[in-house]
Parts: structure tokens; C-alpha cells; sequence
């Protein structure tokens, strides 16, 4: 039986978590930041690390007791090291968001600039959108795309732009773009302008990890920020990452701690020491190409139906789709019908889009979570062509019947308990 202390203790959250249960198993996953975690992981964060105050770093610690502490947060250091090729990592980040911001405050004083993409153009909020806080502190810019047909990057408005503004930080690194970024162009403007160059990996992190991938660190970028989960198929949480300078892994580990973080969650970094070890088995590589294969696939099957994505496809996880222009139904509207036909993924904002946030023009999906369960290329097609039947027919007798197939593909690919070695 799965949760017998909370089914005695707490009935109410048994019911959620149970059906949250069910709703997995039966379903497919296509958001591209989710992912299924093995059971190793999820028996660390269970842990009785969980109990434990482990202010500092390993060595140095504000408590007592902390052997155990100091092995767990040393592996999980090693392990990150040894799968991004970086000199310096920081584990403790709870979450993304958390790295990103530790990032700018350990490298940047108030007032300074930051020059990263545009939320409509793919990238996230923590790289500068107004409704932030951050923008309150730092002078964000931005760049986007030359044609959102293709996905190019206009990098002649890059470098004008940095010439004019002067960042300190160059940052690369998006939420919703599905093409492979020119990371020698991002270090060459950073070197011309005096910044230094930064990736927020968040997404790809899997990929790059899986050497499905480009790695930044080998084109010169000086630090790296992502979550842990997604492509990396850890736990939810956070990491920085410093290619080779001494002096700024100091500036970023004062940054977490003690200036923005208090003590960090230890069950969370034996989890992403496990899930760090399960990435550096040689599966793990045929894993993260596998990811894009099915990618390539589902997109093959909207190339075909004449369905306009953004950026003209996908290089990675993850495709853009504009189902207002396509299908002439809202982003909203196409989440919750996929959603009852047992295909979970989200609305999204398209460039330049006129519709608003909250039903906007496009929806976003990805194929990571989908990979985990053992989805090859055909299968992933399916389930594009499944979507296309939802999204064009919108009617009941669809919808029901896209769902029982939905469902028999979950129970032939179930949610796996472990990952092979």
C-alpha cells in the first residue's frame, strides 16, 4: 500500500496524492520542465536528511553533525562537476528561479545591466520581464529573434545593443525556444564588451549532460545556472556552475549562502546526487538523444498537417505551436481539451503575440517525461497526430475516444521505477 502513515494521518491529502497517482500513470506528460524521477531519488527526498540543519558547506558548517551531510552535498558537487566539465558547483539553489537570482546578486551591484532574451521570444522571467522584482534592482535588455519563422537570433542586434548598453552579464538561456543557440557568437559579444558570459541551462540541462547537446563551457562561457529537474530527470531544484574561475565560485557561494539562501535542503541534494550518478550512466546518452528524436518525430507530423511552429520546428525537447493561426482555437482552449483527452501540457505566448497571457496564442510541449516511460519515434508520432485530431474535431466523441488510446499507451509504457545502468 503507497502512503499508509499519511492514509491514516491525513486522509485528505492521501486522496490528492493518490489521484495525483492515477492521473500520471494514466495520462502522458508533454510539458517540457516535467519529468518522472526514479524511486532512488524519491527515497532521498524522503529521507531523514529532511530533519537536518546544515548551514555552510561541507567542512564548514554552522551545526554539529554533520558527517553525513558533508558526504552527500560533496558527491552531489562532484558528480555536477564531472557531467558539465566545470571546475565549481554549487548545489544548494532550491529552485531555478533562486539560482538565477543568486547569480545576479553575487555578480552584479544595483543598477547594472543585464542583457538576455525577451520572455515573448523564449526566454524566462527571471531574465528581466517587469513583473519581477528584479527589475526593480538591476537595468535588464533584451534580444529576440531575427524571424520567428526560422527561430535565427538577430545577433547584429545583440551586439549594437550591448555596445550601447555595456552589461555586465551577456545571458543565454530560454524557456520556450526550440532551436540550438551560436554560443561561440554569445562569447565573442560578452569578450567585446567587457561581459561575462552566462547560460541558464534550465531546459537542456539533460541534453548538454547526455551529450546530446553543445556544452557552453566548451565555447568559453564563464557560468552556467539551471534546475535539476526537466531533461536532468532529478528533483525539483537548483544549481550554478563555474567553468574554471576560483574568484567568482566564491562570489556565488557567499551569494547562496549566507546572502540569499539559510540552510539548505539536504534530503534535496541527496536526491540530486542520485539523480547526478543515474545521468553519468552510459544509458543516460542514449536517453537524452532519444529525447530528440521523438521531438524530430512529433514534429514531422505538424510540418505535415501545416501547422505553424515557431522557429519553423525544434532542435531540442520542446516545440512552440501556434494553434490560434493553425487551428483557430486559443492556447487555453487547446490546453484544456488535450488535457481531458489525457495529454498534459501548457498554454504559451508565441512572438508578438496579440492575445493575452493567460490564453494566449500558442501551447508548449516536450517530449522528456515521455522518453522516461520508453516512447519511441512512432509512438511520440501518435500522439501527434492524436493531438491534431483533438485540436481540429474539439468534439466530445473525439475526445473520448483519443483518451482511451491515450490510456492504453500510459499502461504500455508505465511510469518506471528505476532507470537501467
Amino acid at each position: 500500500m503507497k502512503f499508509p502513515f499519511i492514509k491514516r494521518e491525513d486522509p485528505e491529502i492521501y486522496t490528492a496524492l493518490v489521484g495525483e497517482e492515477k492521473r500520471q500513470a494514466e495520462g502522458l506528460e508533454l510539458i517540457p520542465s516535467e519529468n518522472y524521477v526514479s524511486h532512488a531519488v524519491k527515497e532521498a527526498m524522503a529521507s531523514s536528511l529532511t530533519n537536518k540543519y546544515a548551514e555552510g558547506y561541507p567542512g564548514k558548517r554552522y551545526y554539529g553533525g554533520q558527517e553525513f551531510t558533508d558526504a552527500v552535498e560533496t558527491l552531489a558537487i562532484e558528480r555536477a562537476k564531472k557531467l558539465f566539465g566545470a571546475k565549481f558547483a554549487n548545489v544548494q539553489p532550491l529552485g531555478g528561479a533562486n539560482a538565477n537570482i543568486a547569480m545576479y546578486f553575487a555578480l552584479l551591484s544595483p543598477g547594472d545591466t543585464v542583457l538576455g532574451m525577451d520572455l515573448s521570444h523564449g526566454g524566462h522571467l527571471t531574465h528581466g520581464h517587469p513583473v519581477t522584482y528584479l527589475t526593480k534592482i538591476f537595468n535588464f535588455v533584451h534580444y529576440g529573434m531575427k524571424d520567428v519563422e526560422t527561430g535565427e537570433i538577430d545577433y547584429d542586434e545583440m551586439r549594437r545593443v550591448a555596445k550601447k548598453t555595456k552589461p555586465k552579464i551577456i545571458l543565454a538561456g530560454f524557456s520556450a525556444y526550440p532551436r540550438e543557440l551560436d554560443y561561440a557568437k554569445f562569447v565573442k559579444i560578452a569578450r567585446e564588451v567587457g561581459a561575462l558570459a552566462v547560460m541558464d541551462i534550465a531546459h537542456i540541462a539533460g541534453l548538454i549532460a547526455g551529450k546530446a547537446a553543445k556544452n557552453p563551457f566548451d565555447y568559453g562561457f564563464d557560468i552556467m545556472t539551471t534546475t535539476t529537474h526537466k531533461t536532468l530527470r532529478g528533483p525539483r531544484g537548483g544549481m550554478i556552475l563555474v567553468r574554471e574561475s576560483e574568484e567568482l565560485a566564491k562570489k556565488i557561494d557567499k551569494a547562496i549562502f549566507p546572502g540569499f539562501q539559510g540552510g539548505p535542503h539536504m534530503h534535496q541534494i541527496a536526491a540530486k546526487a542520485v539523480a547526478f550518478g543515474e545521468a553519468l550512466r552510459p544509458s543516460f546518452k542514449k536517453y537524452a538523444k532519444q529525447i530528440i528524436k521523438n521531438a524530430k518525430a512529433m514534429e514531422k507530423v505538424f510540418k505535415k498537417s501545416g501547422a505553424r511552429m515557431l522557429a519553423g520546428g525544434t532542435d531540442n525537447h520542446l516545440i512552440l505551436l501556434d494553434v490560434w493561426t493553425s487551428y483557430g482555437i486559443s492556447g487555453g482552449e487547446a490546453e484544456r481539451l488535450l488535457d481531458r483527452a489525457g495529454i498534459t501540457l501548457n498554454k504559451n505566448a508565441i512572438a508578438d503575440d496579440t492575445r493575452k497571457p493567460m490564453d494566449p496564442s500558442g501551447i508548449r510541449f516536450g517530449t522528456p517525461a515521455i522518453t522516461t516511460r520508453g516512447l519511441g519515434s512512432a509512438e511520440s508520432a501518435r500522439v501527434a497526430e492524436l493531438m491534431i485530431e483533438v485540436l481540429t474535431k474539439r468534439d466530445d466523441t473525439t475526445v473520448v475516444r483519443v483518451r482511451k488510446e491515450i490510456k492504453k499507451l500510459a499502461k504500455a509504457f508505465p511510469i518506471p521505477d528505476s532507470f537501467e545502468k
